[in-house]
């Protein structure tokens, strides 16, 4: 049995609202979005398997001006009070509330929209962070029964994996390749998996088993989202 979906002019029109906060943003170019993978403390010789690129979410060039602008502009347009200025945190220049109620198709809406943004402004790196295993089992599964039908609509799949402290190799993945890649986790995993990590790694075995396998880098480096 196949699924079919059915595109709703609601949620057609909240994706967009997303994608013009950042209007003017110019497209990724592959100058923007390419780096030299760190090889950590790899040993001489093994350096060439971190010779190729990898892929990062091209910066945002838009001033804080414009960002501003866009956001009000989309604001009036949807009847709601307009900020006076960005919210800002520590690890990112903007911050956006975005509420959908309950049923209208949220998870949908963001899928969407994560092609969106890529098919407008080249970005290609996301995460989904989620309050419980719950929701990131069902996420993942959303992720994959609407693989097909945006497959038809942008051309293209989105690779996706949850996090686990025990494959970190799907980090490296999504570091490395230049489609678009979704990591979803738990938020509780997002804060607890260092304390893990360190626990279950304490006898010197582990420590260099760990070493050896991610040349020297701890296991967060490999989880920094690549975007500015």
């Amino acid at each position: 049995m196949k699924l079919k979906f059915k595109t709703q002019a609601y949620q057609t029109a909240a994706v967009q609202a997303v994608v013009d906060c950042f209007k003017g943003q110019p497209p990724g170019t592959a100058e923007a979005i390419s780096y030299r993978i760190d090889p950590g403390k790899a040993k001489k010789g093994v350096e060439d398997l971190f010779s190729e690129s990898g892929f990062k979410n091209a910066d945002l060039k838009l001033t804080d001006i414009a960002l501003l602008e866009n956001i009000t502009q989309v604001q009036h347009q949807q009847n709601l009070p307009q900020s006076a200025e960005l919210v800002k945190t520590k690890a990112s220049r903007v911050n956006l509330d975005i509420e959908m109620e309950t049923g209208t198709g949220k998870t949908y809406c963001y899928i969407k929209t994560i092609f969106e943004l890529n098919k407008q402004y080249g970005w290609s790196k996301f995460i989904i962070v989620v309050p419980s295993i719950a929701i990131r089992e069902g996420v993942a599964k959303s992720l994959e029964i609407t693989a097909e039908h945006f497959l038809e609509t942008y051309h293209k799949k989105a690779r996706f994996f949850i996090y686990n402290s025990k494959q970190l190799h799907h980090l490296e993945s999504f570091s490395s390749d230049a489609g678009i890649n979704v990591m979803v986790i738990n938020v509780q995993r997002l804060f607890l998996h260092r304390q893990e990590d360190e626990a279950r790694c304490r006898s010197k075995y582990c420590q260099d088993r760990r070493k050896q396998r991610f040349n020297g880098r701890r296991t967060e480096e490999w989880g920094r989202l690549q975007a500015r």
